[in-house]
Formats: C-alpha cells, sequence, structure tokens
C-alpha cells in the first residue's frame, strides 16, 4: 500500500501526494524517461499533434514532464540514475557534440557571450541582497548564510556553493534548505530558456540583436553536416560511442588526478601555496573534467574523427543531452513550494533581478537572445546545463555554453564572497 500525506483540504478538495513514488528502480526510471522522450518526438512530428510543438518546443516538454511526473508522485526528485547520467553521460555528449567544432566561427562570435556573462554575474550578486532586503523580515536572522552559498552556487555550481557555504559558515541544515531554491527556482528558468531558444529568431528580430554570426555558424555546420552525412556503419556508431565514453573516462580520472595535485601543491608554504589553494576553491575535479574533455573535443575537431558527424555523432550526443534534460526536469518537484513559500519567493525576486540586468546589458550592446540564455545559464547552472542550452539553440553552439560555465566557476568564489559580504550586512540591517 501507498502512503499518502495530507496537503491540503480547502472547499472540499483534498489534495494529495503519494510520500514513496510510484517507480523508484534506476532501470524502470531509465525506461519511463525514454518513453517520455520517445513519445514527445513521435507527438512532434505528428502532422495534427505537432502543431503545439511550433508554439512550445519540444525541448520544454522533454524538462517539464518529468518534472510533472516527479510531482504527482510516479518518479523521484532524487535518484543514482540522474547523477550518473549527469557524470557519464554529459561529458561524453560534449564531447560529440564539440568533434565537428567549427574553431574559426566560434572565434568570430566576439566579445559578446563573456559581456552577457559577466552581465549574470552582477544580477546574481546585487539580486541576492535586494531579495533578502525584501523578503527577510519572513526568514530567519540566519538565513543570510544559505543564500551566501546560493550565491556561489548561481555563479559558479556546486563547489563554489560548498566552498562560499564554508565561508559563511553555513549548517548542513541550512545548505539542505537551499537545494529547494536551488532546484525549483532555476529549473523554471531554465525551461523559460527553452522556450526562447525555439523563437530565437523573432526575439532578434524584436529587439534589433545582430545575430548574423551566428547564423553564419549554423549555416557552416548545416552545410558541413550536408556534405559528410552517410549511412552509419556498425563501425561508425561503435566508434562514436567509444571515443565518447573513453573521452569521459580519460577526463574523469585525469580530473580527479589535477585536483589530487592541486591539493598536494596547496599544502606548500609561500606565494604559490596561497595561489594554488584559490585554484583548489574554484576548480574541483567535476571542472576540471569539463575542461579536460572540452579540449580533447576541439582538438578532435582537428582530425579526420570530426568527419564522424556525418555518420551521426551529434544525435548520439542530442540523445544523451535530452535524456540529461528530462533527468534534470525529474529532480525537481514543484510540492517543495509549500514548505518554504518565502525563500521560494526570495529566489524568484533574485533570479527576476539577474533576468533584468541581463536584459538591460543585452538591449545596450545588442545581444542576440543566445548569449543572453548562455550568459545566464553559465552562472546559474554551470557546466551541467549550459550546454544544453546552448545546443537547444543549435547543437554546434554547445562548446560556447562549456567554456563559458567554466569561466563561470573561475569567477564564483570571488563574486560569491562580495555577495556575502552585502547579505550579511542587509540580514543587520533587518534583524539588527
Amino acid at each position: 500500500m501507498m502512503g499518502w500525506t495530507l496537503l491540503a483540504d480547502a472547499g472540499g478538495l483534498v489534495e494529495a501526494v503519494e510520500e514513496t513514488p510510484l517507480v523508484t528502480d534506476p532501470i524502470g526510471l531509465l525506461a519511463i524517461l525514454l518513453s517520455v522522450l520517445a513519445a514527445i518526438f513521435w507527438a512532434s512530428s505528428h502532422p495534427t499533434y505537432g502543431k503545439i510543438f511550433k508554439i512550445v518546443p519540444s525541448l520544454v516538454f522533454c524538462y517539464f514532464v518529468p518534472t510533472l511526473l516527479t510531482t504527482l508522485g510516479v518518479i523521484p526528485d532524487a535518484s543514482p540514475l540522474y547523477g550518473w547520467v549527469k557524470t557519464f553521460l554529459l561529458p561524453a555528449a560534449l564531447l560529440l557534440l564539440i568533434l565537428a567544432l567549427d574553431v574559426p566561427g566560434i572565434m568570430r562570435l566576439g566579445p559578446k557571450a563573456v559581456i552577457m556573462l559577466l552581465a549574470g554575474t552582477l544580477g546574481i550578486v546585487i539580486g541576492g541582497p535586494i531579495a533578502l532586503f525584501v523578503v527577510g523580515k519572513w526568514l530567519e536572522p540566519e538565513i543570510w548564510r544559505g543564500m551566501a552559498a546560493l550565491s556561489g552556487s548561481w555563479i559558479g555550481g556546486g563547489a563554489n556553493f560548498v566552498a562560499i557555504g564554508d565561508a559563511a559558515d553555513c549548517s548542513s541544515e541550512m545548505l539542505a534548505l537551499m537545494v529547494i531554491p536551488d532546484v525549483l527556482v532555476a529549473s523554471v528558468w531554465m525551461g523559460t530558456l527553452l522556450y526562447m531558444s525555439g523563437h530565437q529568431r523573432r526575439i532578434d528580430a524584436w529587439t534589433g540583436a545582430n545575430a548574423s554570426m551566428i547564423r553564419e555558424l549554423e549555416e557552416r555546420m548545416t552545410a558541413f553536416q550536408e556534405r559528410v552525412t552517410r549511412v552509419p556503419s556498425l563501425a561508425d556508431l561503435l566508434l562514436i560511442l567509444a571515443l565518447g565514453f573513453v573521452g569521459c573516462w580519460v577526463s574523469h580520472a585525469l580530473g580527479i588526478q589535477f585536483q589530487s595535485i592541486v591539493n598536494g601543491a596547496a599544502e606548500a608554504k609561500g606565494l604559490l601555496a596561497g595561489l594554488w589553494g584559490q585554484l583548489d576553491a574554484n576548480i574541483s575535479a567535476t571542472t576540471w573534467k569539463f575542461i579536460l574533455v572540452t579540449t580533447i573535443g576541439i582538438g578532435l575537431s582537428f582530425t579526420a574523427a570530426r568527419n564522424l558527424e556525418g555518420a551521426g555523432a551529434s544525435k548520439i550526443g542530442s540523445v544523451m543531452i535530452y535524456l540529461l534534460v528530462a533527468c534534470i526536469g525529474a529532480s525537481a518537484n514543484f510540492t517543495k513550494i509549500l514548505e518554504q513559500p518565502a525563500l521560494v519567493l526570495a529566489g524568484v525576486l533574485w533570479i527576476l533581478i539577474h533576468v533584468g540586468v541581463l536584459l538591460f546589458v543585452g538591449w545596450l550592446i545588442k545581444a542576440p537572445i543566445f548569449f543572453v540564455a548562455v550568459g545566464s545559464q553559465a552562472n546559474i547552472g554551470g557546466a551541467a546545463s549550459a550546454p544544453v542550452v546552448a545546443a537547444a539553440f543549435h547543437p554546434s553552439l554547445a562548446p560556447v555554453g562549456a567554456l563559458l560555465a567554466v569561466a563561470g566557476y573561475v569567477l564564483g568564489t570571488y563574486a560569491g564572497l562580495l555577495c556575502m559580504y552585502m547579505l550579511k550586512y542587509v540580514s543587520q540591517a533587518i534583524h539588527g
């Protein structure tokens, strides 16, 4: 028998959700998520049902349908499957998407991507203190410590979440509480960015942004794909999978080794120790993994391996990306809103300020919506989702998301510390 927890009884309407998800086995979860993805893409190609996908991109459904299943108690919001896909499939997918990289085309995109990354960081740094000032009276006095840790996560990622949390002397209970706005608010915003990807040309036309360099890169990639496309042989498919997972394994193993070297160097004395200590705080084994797999992919793009794009390398990488999107979506649970409504409100205000700064700067420099979206996600989501958002605009743009996410990791600790001090000051002003 399934247990049920009563959430509300208003006007005779009883709302309840399952305490124990219907399916928890990783194999069962994989079957459900793949079935969801297959159903969505079948519907998107249907002559009747496909009309809705002209309004809402299929990637949005790939994201929010698993979220709905989690909220309804069909699948859990935490599973070893989700961690495995993020740890191993994402690096392999990145390598396969980067394999046909057009390096000259990427270089011609110019500085706007970096400007939007910095604008996104600024929005997080000032957004947290402003949100705390508005909502702080409904939150406990020590909430600034958890929000400081969250600022590290929203600028750099998990490693910075822990680093800034330690600097703010944040308790493990407070860190756990921050998961609610981190997952919920960030998930809704990522879904919004995925929606924008399906309307990028219309948005750019409305804002007057010059997206010619992006369109040129997309056209060059499309022309290259058409030139090398062939019916893949079994050897082609096996080679593609081998390259993806060997690259993942090598980058994963070397990332751990690099982190060990950094830890060892940080124990030395003198100035070098301080420099290595800062590097250790900013670049974790996971970050090294994404740096390395991106580097391997870029290196392979200058070899004959690039022609594997014609056998479907990016399509296989895209399958992995879509599965990752489904897993990220499944990690969110909208019932969490009921647990900490004031904290969720603070997170929403924080994101809105971040978005406001991005849109203002984007308007000033006439940045395409692609740069706005990836500049935001490189902060909020880091290497786990910035390439996903970039690939939603076009598979050839995934490396841009990966490179900006690495830059976000480097910014995370420094900008997070600045945000921490501002949050502390605001908290003292509110609570004395």
